[in-house]
């Protein structure tokens, strides 16, 4: 479930789209491709399927939101809209919004075929429901104070300087594994962490990237900060990355959801998607 802070620091993403983000923004960035371009996954005869119907919500923006014309949006949206004229069953298709918590038991109960909401993939939901291939990562990122810190470019620049992190989270985990060297500086959640690197009370943050590269474009950042280079990827700490879900019982709609998903990510439009809603890029 989205967080309050991430809620609001990405309702500024509407706007950065139109005016473009500061120049505190990292530069655009190609989306990792985790598809294989030789691969082949065959489509299966999708004939006998009635609809597909993606569940999705509109509380977690970019990804899933009401635009400001009223209508349902988002990254996952077009993708979902994608997926269907790839598979050549855009008539058949549907995307449909309900809250977080409906998502799951939705699907169960044959209230939709697949679920596009950004939901992590667990070893105890892969027992009760089927997820496509990966088609995004989101990174982890280090943030620094540039007025307070301007010589850092990487994380070697860091050293015997506290590094912002958010205490018991996978981030923290994460910049302990694998930054041994750092001094990592805990706090109670992400505001606090955000306000002291603000305030340059720590030289940098260590977090998610998307979230960061939103932040340091916006007024909560005052202009402090920027992203710096380095995207750092770990399943084990991150999870898989974003899929689309949907019931075990049906492996051929899995199967064809690849197979679009391969499709979109060698022809380019699954990029094209990500440019659309991440101009600047998180990489």
């Amino acid at each position: 479930m989205p967080s309050a802070f991430f809620l609001r620091i990405c309702r500024i993403f509407l706007l950065s789209a139109v005016l473009g983000a500061g120049s505190a923004m990292a530069q655009p960035k190609d989306l990792p491709r985790l598809f294989d371009a030789r691969e082949r996954i065959a489509r299966p005869d999708l004939s006998g399927l009635a609809r597909l119907r993606f569940l999705t919500t509109v509380d977690f923006p970019p990804f899933n939101l009401i635009d400001q014309s009223g209508k349902l949006s988002g990254f996952h949206v077009d993708l979902a809209r994608e997926i269907c004229r790839e598979l050549e069953i855009e008539a058949k298709c549907q995307i449909q919004a309900v809250t977080y918590p409906e998502l799951m038991p939705a699907l169960e109960q044959g209230q939709g075929e697949a679920i596009a909401a950004g939901i992590s993939v667990t070893s105890e939901l892969r027992q009760r429901f089927a997820f496509s291939r990966a088609f995004m990562q989101l990174p982890a990122r280090f943030v620094v104070n540039t007025k307070a810190a301007p010589a850092i470019t990487g994380p070697a620049d860091l050293a015997q300087r506290p590094v912002g992190v958010v205490s018991g989270t996978t981030h923290e985990a994460m910049l302990k594994a694998f930054f041994p060297e750092l001094e990592a500086k805990g706090f109670s959640d992400r505001d606090s962490l955000l306000s002291a690197l603000r305030e340059g009370a720590v030289a940098a943050a260590f977090s998610d990237g998307m979230q960061l590269s939103f932040w340091v474009s916006g007024s909560l950042a005052g202009g402090c900060c920027a992203v710096i280079e380095g995207s750092y990827f770990s399943q084990r700490f991150l999870g898989e990355g974003l899929t689309i879900m949907n019931r075990k019982a049906e492996p051929a709609l899995t199967q064809a959801i690849d197979h679009a998903l391969l499709a979109l990510s060698r022809s380019g439009r699954l990029e094209e998607i990500y440019l659309r809603y991440f101009p600047n890029g998180i990489y």
